[in-house]
């Protein structure tokens, strides 16, 4: 769209001085309107809507729709039900991963979110590109003949690794303001890579101006993990590769002590809250307030659908909340807490100053909710109402100023054919005879 659009008196929006919505054109937020004002501009009229700034997804694995459910995998710990599933991701093929990959970006703009990340390390694959992402090059080169947790057919090598990283990088990346595709370098966990590739990835993303991601302090196993194969903790040997600095983002992020929390601070390193992964797999909580405290930013993610079983943002809002509030009490936690870190602690994640706000100069990217169901009657607080009562679709998207979520549908998506395809793909996957 760059023509001028007004989205006129919303029930309630995200954003102080934006009493009467905001005006977007060209991609960007130009304008917000204040009570008492009436600009003459073409108006979408948005007074059944609460609005929100887009929601940002900073961890995921696409790949993993492809066994939700999965027997193999349920009631099992982090590194038990890792080593269940990678037999399984290993026959992954470039049509069941197009499949996995639209079913996870529809649930995403459908749930609000107009910018995500993939973390991607299970190959051969491929990937499909839908709303603003960053797509994450992940790897993995510590097979279990290393003694790593993935099985050996489903690791690469350290130089096809930094090869294809460079090429991705110089091929996809768009590193200006308002970009709807970065990548990013991500080394799978230290229970699956090597110290020369931790290190050689840290070198290649400063070269290339490109942002580093990784799984840290997601289980007391990689914390035994580390004392006993690399002699230190999770941090410190993330420090010791070259990592602790304010390009970094970690998933997970459970088990750091209040040291290490001021050595991220400092360093300027953020984390991503999975709430609903966490629980699932009996990992821990993450320690939101304390991080916040000390300063760092805190962003959300859905995590792999095999963990989470979901791609749904605006349910991991709720689940955020829901876990935080009853860790650290109402007075440190509210709804506001919990979109916050879907929105700017997201973008803080990701480096993308211009998402997660409804502010002159931010990227229009916006989700737009009805409170027309059941669950909503009779809310008072609109934006109150989305967490609480537990919103889980977005009425409408928009992200650069499209729309490309409308009456709760994606256009043109065929959802009954997308299953087909996806639960037949699901199925070779679990039973390839």
């Amino acid at each position: 769209m760059s023509g001028r659009l007004w989205i006129k008196d919303p029930l309630a929006i995200l954003a102080e001085g934006a009493e009467r919505g905001v005006i977007v054109e060209g991609g960007a937020i130009t304008a917000l309107v204040p009570a008492g004002t009436t600009p003459d501009v073409p108006a979408f009229d948005a007074g059944q809507h609460v609005v929100l700034p887009g929601l940002i997804n900073t961890h995921h694995h696409f790949y993993q729709t492809l066994t939700r459910a999965s027997p193999a995998a349920l009631d099992r710990e982090l590194f038990p039900w890792l080593t269940a599933l990678y037999p399984i991701w290993a026959r992954l093929t470039p049509e069941g991963m197009e499949a996995a990959a639209t079913v996870a970006l529809a649930e995403l703009l459908l749930s609000g979110c107009t910018t995500t990340t993939d973390h991607h390390y299970v190959f051969p694959a491929a990937q499909r590109l839908g709303i603003r992402v960053t797509l994450t090059r992940g790897s993995m080169n510590r097979s279990q003949r290393d003694g790593g947790l993935p099985p050996d057919s489903v690791v690469q090598d350290e130089d096809t690794i930094l090869a294809d990283s460079a090429r991705l990088v110089a091929r996809y990346h768009d590193a200006s303001a308002g970009a709807m595709t970065r990548i990013a370098l991500a080394p799978c966990s230290p229970f699956s890579v090597t110290t020369s590739l931790m290190k050689a990835t840290a070198d290649l993303a400063a070269r290339l101006d490109v942002r580093l991601h990784t799984h840290l302090g997601e289980t007391q196993d990689e914390n035994g993990f580390c004392l006993a194969t690399l002699g230190c903790r999770p941090l410190d040997y993330l420090e010791e590769c070259g990592w602790l600095h304010d390009r970094t983002w970690l998933a997970h992020g459970i088990h750091f002590d209040d040291g290490e929390i001021a050595r991220l601070a400092k360093a300027g390193t953020s984390v991503t809250h999975c709430p609903c992964s966490n629980q699932i797999l009996g990992s821990g909580h993450c320690r939101v307030c304390e991080m916040e405290a000390a300063g760092m930013r805190v962003g959300l993610g859905v995590d792999g659908s095999a963990s989470n079983n979901a791609s749904n943002l605006m349910q991991e809002v709720r689940a955020a909340f829901l876990v935080q509030r009853a860790r650290y009490g109402v007075t440190r936690v509210s709804h506001r807490d919990a979109l916050r870190w879907a929105t700017e602690g997201s973008s803080a994640c990701v480096g993308r100053p211009e998402l997660g706000r409804i502010a002159v100069g931010a990227r229009a990217d916006l989700a737009l909710f009805r409170l027309d169901e059941l669950r909503f009657s009779g809310a008072r607080d609109p934006l109150a109402a989305l967490v609480l009562a537990g919103a889980h679709r977005a009425d409408r998207v928009m992200v650069e100023g499209r729309w490309v979520v409308e009456n709760g549908a994606i256009p043109g998506l065929d959802v009954p054919g997308l299953m087909r395809r996806h639960s037949a793909a699901a199925a070779r996957l679990h039973d390839p005879l």
